[in-house]
């Protein structure tokens, strides 16, 4: 068994067809079957069942896909150790993260980052906290900024909390206040024309719970907007949603209020595979989070604290 195996066995996989996977790989087609016969020959055991309409994973397929994808994900992270020994180049660092988060931390994190250390390859994965937990324990990530909430059933990742962060009502800055006090109950929220996100993003379960446990249906005038959307809608005067505090900075455009009673927060968490050694430039991008993350907490107040 080699890595060109390897290599090939994950992309048929993730293709489910042997020609677009030769073709990712720039490789003939004939030569990419002959490394997965030879595979499954070294195994004993058929890893796709191949049909027309393409190739599915068989049990024995389904078994060796997380293993392969590892040892993938070990074998690059010991080339970038020697290379950046060698000084032939600085690294690189995948780091995974919410929507959420990418419009506020993350963006600030990479600037700060990158006006360090440019020579290193960033890459970003933006996906809900459950995708981001797989793709790190998959070896797919360095690292993913997550909500806790999602991480206890993580046992290949270790999780190091970050940030408590309310979620608070906001309206557009150039309409009248809706709210007279400091605070709004989630009752005076559910009659507002409210903004709601794609099931898609965990703050969306987090509120319709909230509302579900409090006996309120709120007034929905627009449902499965992504993040950015919803801001710009609510600045436009569309309606109100429930979002991060942290969304709210450098937003001259927005108003929040604080929601009354028992305060709704998620917990932002630094999460990496917990096995993998993290090479210099993912220790580095730890440093750059945890100090960046502090930093938002200072500027946003009350509302963001550390964990």
């Amino acid at each position: 068994m080699n890595l060109d195996q390897l290599r090939g066995f994950v992309e048929v996989a993730r293709e489910g067809n042997f020609t677009r996977a030769s073709e990712n790989l720039h490789l003939a087609q004939p030569s990419l079957s002959r490394q997965i016969a030879s595979l499954e020959n070294d195994l004993g055991d058929e890893l796709f069942a191949r049909a027309r309409g393409g190739s599915t994973l068989t049990a024995a397929g389904e078994a060796l896909l997380p293993l392969a994808k590892r040892m993938l994900a070990d074998a690059d992270s010991v080339r970038r150790e020697l290379a950046e020994l060698a000084g032939l180049q600085r690294g690189r660092v995948r780091l995974g993260a919410t929507p959420t988060l990418c419009i506020s931390l993350v963006a600030e994190v990479l600037g700060d980052f990158h006006a360090e250390h440019p020579g290193v390859e960033l890459h970003l994965s933006e996906h809900g906290s459950r995708r981001l937990l797989d793709e790190l324990a998959g070896g797919e990530l360095d690292l993913a900024l997550i909500t806790t909430s999602h991480a206890t059933t993580a046992e290949r990742v270790a999780v190091s909390p970050l940030l408590v962060e309310e979620l608070v009502l906001i309206s557009s800055a150039a309409a009248p206040p809706f709210a007279t006090g400091a605070s709004v109950s989630l009752a005076e929220v559910a009659a507002l024309p409210q903004i709601v996100f794609s099931r898609s993003y965990d703050l969306r379960a987090a509120t319709d719970e909230a509302f579900a446990l409090a006996g309120l249906t709120p007034s929905v005038v627009l449902e499965g907007a992504e993040m950015d959307a919803v801001l710009r809608f609510v600045e436009r005067g569309l309606g109100v949603a429930i979002v991060p505090a942290m969304v709210l900075i450098d937003r001259p455009g927005l108003r929040s209020v604080r929601l009354a009673g028992p305060a709704l927060t998620r917990t932002i968490s630094l999460a990496r595979p917990r096995d993998v050694t993290p090479s210099r430039a993912v220790q580095v991008m730890q440093r750059t989070v945890a100090g960046t993350a502090r930093a938002f907490a200072g500027r946003a107040g009350e509302t963001i604290r550390p964990a």
